[in-house]
């Protein structure tokens, strides 16, 4: 599996772009707004709330930037108009955070005011250690503005517990594992110790009153998470079941509706697909082999 992850990563360039696409269509909602807030409305009519994402990452101009804010703020707008059951969930580096700092913190502070005018919630993306603390910095500033904010755990790294501990308690947090390649001496590498450091978070997380987005498609992960919350007679008000949109989970599905569990579904859409799609084979080419296992069935 190893050689065949490499070997996905030395042929992408070669892979026509309409094979990216029929892969990726699966896991986006479409290129535009409308495509997405039709996605959106399906996965309401099943009982399921989501959290809608622009595709992109990176941005390299404050225009840009300044572009995609604008942006999240219509969405905002079609939410509450179109009465969706639906937040969003932001990247830094598509806002500014690779620009500086002073640039990410306006534009999430606008998106911010919007989100408040219309009664929603913004989740801070997290993504690689390089901009952790500046994630982490960025939401305590929000923070003192309002509680319609939420950041991201990943339970592959070390610092994880602290940044738990840190925190205000009775706040919101995605806890998932993690996707960017990192360094071994800062991330957990083994798949079964990661699965226990999320379990200790979580119970971490619980004990400081913390409300958790469970993000995972690991259905052994999945059922410790459930044991867990059993065991501890935690309150369905204080967590809910998070998946990627386009992944398999009619098995889990199941046992959250038959448990009264609240089902998030995160949606990314967008025209930067394409640049999602193979950066993320990249960052992961266990991605590969997850989609292409996944795509037939």
């Amino acid at each position: 599996m190893i050689i065949f992850n490499k070997l996905i990563i030395l042929i992408l360039p070669l892979i026509p772009k309409r094979l990216i696409k029929i892969i990726a269509k699966k896991y986006i909602a479409g290129t535009t707004l409308k495509e997405a807030v039709n996605a959106i409305k399906n996965l309401n009519s099943t009982g399921q709330k989501v959290t809608l994402d622009i595709l992109g990452e990176h941005t390299k101009s404050i225009e840009e930037c300044n572009d995609i804010t604008d942006n999240y703020i219509r969405i905002l707008k079609e939410i509450n108009k179109s009465k969706l059951d639906c937040n969003i969930s932001v990247k830094p580096s598509h806002i500014g955070s690779d620009i500086n700092s002073n640039i990410v913190l306006e534009n999430f502070s606008k998106i911010q005011g919007a989100a408040n005018k219309f009664d929603n919630f913004i989740r801070l993306d997290m993504e690689s250690s390089k901009i952790t603390d500046l994630t982490i910095e960025v939401y305590n500033n929000l923070l003192k503005k309002s509680s319609n904010i939420g950041i991201v755990i990943q339970a592959y790294l070390y610092r994880s517990m602290k940044d738990i501990g840190n925190l205000k308690k009775n706040t919101n947090i995605r806890l998932c594992k993690g996707i960017y390649n990192e360094s071994p001496e800062i991330a957990i590498k083994d798949a079964q110790e990661i699965n226990n450091n999320y379990i200790k978070l979580l119970n971490y997380a619980f004990d400081r009153n913390i409300f958790v987005g469970i993000a995972s498609h690991d259905e052994e992960l999945i059922t410790r998470c459930i044991e867990l919350i059993k065991n501890r007679n935690i309150s369905n008000n204080s967590f809910e079941f998070q998946y990627l949109y386009g992944v398999p989970m009619n098995k889990m599905l199941k046992i959250y509706q038959s448990n009264n569990f609240t089902v998030r579904a995160y949606v990314p859409y967008g025209a930067n697909w394409y640049d999602y799609s193979v950066r993320r084979i990249k960052e992961n080419p266990k991605i590969a082999s997850y989609v292409l296992k996944n795509i037939f069935k």
